[in-house]
């Protein structure tokens, strides 16, 4: 999808992917990446969610990258919170405490902005981008992110030609495909979502998975 495809989006309020909780395969799985208190923590394709809040609870130091100015506006105003806003290279950049949202393209990121990176959550980044743009997004994780950075990722499987994306359906295969060997690969659960999730069943599905992963960046070879 383009990047005009997400701003219409949001200019329409079509925000199917937003989730009004935090995500409980957050709050369930976070702690095994056994993180300081102070780690900070990238969040790609951010939105306005609200996990951000409760990573920033723990104490995390929260780096959102977000390509609509209505969201990050949306999700400071919605928690009454009042940013500093200024530029940063080729990004808007908002501040408050420990949130940081940098509006603009993900793939505009430079290795200066992720270099103390120490986790990444992604739930809603990989499912969102089509097949052609993952291989992509896998690649600039790789080379913009430190040896030893844990994520914590989460995506759907369900049979494609019953919905069309996004979000998409990402197979484990093509998970593994897209980061190893860059990445060491462990599936935490798998959860059957369907049941939780009408809007998925009345556009067509009768099988949806959710499936959690522990990533962790290799250390690059001297």
């Amino acid at each position: 999808m383009s990047p005009e495809f997400w701003l219409n989006r949001w200019r329409r309020s079509e925000l199917g992917w937003h989730e009004d909780e935090i995500n409980r395969h957050l709050a369930e799985h976070w702690p095994s990446l056994q993180l300081p208190r102070d780690a900070r923590v990238l969040v790609p394709l951010c939105g306005k969610s609200l996990d951000m809040l409760w990573l920033a609870s723990l104490g995390h130091a929260v780096l959102g990258v977000e390509i609509s100015p209505l969201a990050a506006e949306q999700f400071f105003a919605e928690n009454q919170l009042q940013p500093r806003v200024d530029l940063l290279g080729p990004f808007q950049r908002y501040q408050v405490d420990e949130i940081t949202l940098l509006v603009g393209d993900f793939f505009d990121l430079g290795p200066q902005q992720l270099a103390d990176i120490s986790a990444v959550y992604d739930r809603a980044s990989l499912i969102a981008l089509p097949p052609e743009t993952r291989p992509r997004y896998a690649r600039a994780l790789a080379a913009l992110l430190p040896g030893g950075v844990s994520s914590l990722l989460i995506t759907l499987e369900y049979d494609q030609s019953r919905m069309k994306g996004p979000p998409f359906s990402v197979a484990e295969t093509e998970v593994r495909a897209l980061f190893e060997p860059e990445f060491e690969i462990e599936t935490l659960s798998v959860f059957d979502a369907l049941a939780e999730s009408p809007r998925f069943r009345a556009r067509g599905l009768d099988a949806l998975a959710e499936r959690i992963y522990r990533l962790r960046r290799c250390a690059s070879m001297p």
